[in-house]
């Protein structure tokens, strides 16, 4: 046994480029090391093979969180790497170099840059948003070349389905809804059980999960056999054998973008902690999408690039313009137009569009307007 035993365990999972981590906090020991287990096996599973155990919250483990170290180590080491453990105590990582774990594992100082998520806020009050920053053009464009496809974003919330049935205790399935094209479809499900009920859901136009992904808040269904809400879709879930429902929002800067939905066969299943882990991977499954440039919807993102396009091409027009009555350069045009438009202080596609205007005689659409 190692350290001081701390209250609660708990596990936090976020995604980098090139690896995935997993923060523990608590006792690791024989009750919750099998969840450590099942998590970490998930994430082997899935292809991860660059995969960092940060354990400088853990303050007690057995010879169960022993085990399980050991056991994924192995598994690494057939695929010829190694399980990193970061920020472990003086007395684990002593434990560690002493026996024939040495070997399989890599170990690292204490990561001062890892954060912690923290729980949901209660009540139905709406998650804390992430701060977003105007985007530019370049940067859209930027995004629609180097964003990765559907199949690569709908993987990795797959990953992150099988981890939350893994880890949240009652869970019999879990399933990711999110928008796309304007309508709300599962991309991720752990089974066809669980497909069906957001199928339900989305068929009868109601229940927790279209909740969730409309109203920005989490949805909980303690008991269906009890639940007054959404009465067309709940008989349908009952048949299914679904019990309870803890549903909550993927969320970006401004608005809900889908739901993580969570099902059990059993009543009242998700406490305190089942619905802060919930909302743990809804924040990883937000960050998933946010990362990958999936949380502006297919439509906003193109016509913010054709908003552009079309300030770019008035721009290009005047600049013609200029060249034509001047008889300068591209170079001289453009820097006659952004000096004349401050002189005038007034934005520099609103003197290009006059500056076009007073050529054609016809007034030109500003952008955001349609030709």
């Amino acid at each position: 046994m190692i350290g001081q035993r701390p209250h609660g365990f708990g596990i936090d999972l976020g995604f980098r480029a090139d690896h995935a981590t997993l923060v523990v906090r608590g006792d690791v020991d024989v009750l919750t090391a099998p969840t450590l287990g099942a998590t970490l096996s998930a994430l082997v599973d899935h292809g991860h093979r660059d995969v960092v155990v940060d354990v400088a919250a853990v303050g007690f483990m057995d010879a169960a969180g022993l085990g399980v170290i050991g056991a994924i180590s192995a598994r690494l080491a057939t695929s010829s790497q190694t399980l990193t453990i970061r920020g472990a105590h003086r007395q684990l990582r002593r434990i560690l170099e002493m026996t024939s774990l040495s070997g399989l594992v890599r170990l690292e100082e204490a990561d001062p840059t890892v954060a912690v998520l923290g729980a949901e806020q209660r009540s139905g009050d709406r998650r804390l948003a992430v701060a977003a920053a105007p985007v530019a053009l370049s940067t859209d464009l930027a995004r629609v070349g180097t964003r990765p496809n559907s199949a690569v974003i709908d993987a990795a919330l797959r990953l992150v389905t099988m981890v939350a049935g893994a880890t949240v205790k009652g869970a019999d399935g879990v399933s990711v809804t999110l928008e796309r094209y304007g309508r709300l479809g599962t991309v991720a499900s752990s089974n066809d059980t669980i497909l069906r009920m957001d199928d339900h859901q989305y068929q009868t136009g109601e229940g927790p999960c279209l909740a969730a992904a409309a109203e920005g808040h989490w949805f909980h269904s303690e008991s269906l056999a009890d639940e007054e809400r959404w009465p067309t879709f709940v008989p349908r879930a009952i048949e299914e054998g679904i019990a309870s429902i803890l549903s909550t929002p993927l969320m970006n800067a401004t608005r809900p973008m889908g739901a993580l939905n969570i099902y059990s066969n059993t009543e009242r299943a998700f406490g305190p902690h089942e619905q802060e882990l919930a909302a743990l991977f809804a924040s990883q499954a937000s960050g998933i999408l946010i990362d990958a440039g999936a949380d502006a919807i297919d439509e906003e993102l193109g016509a913010r690039i054709l908003d552009g396009l079309r300030s770019r091409e008035i721009i290009a027009r005047a600049e013609g313009v200029l060249m034509a009555r001047q008889h300068v350069t591209a170079e001289r045009a453009a820097a006659a137009l952004h000096r004349d438009a401050r002189t005038a202080q007034i934005a520099v596609l609103q003197h290009a569009t006059a500056i076009v205007a007073s050529v054609s005689g016809d007034p030109v659409p500003a952008s955001g307007q349609k030709s």
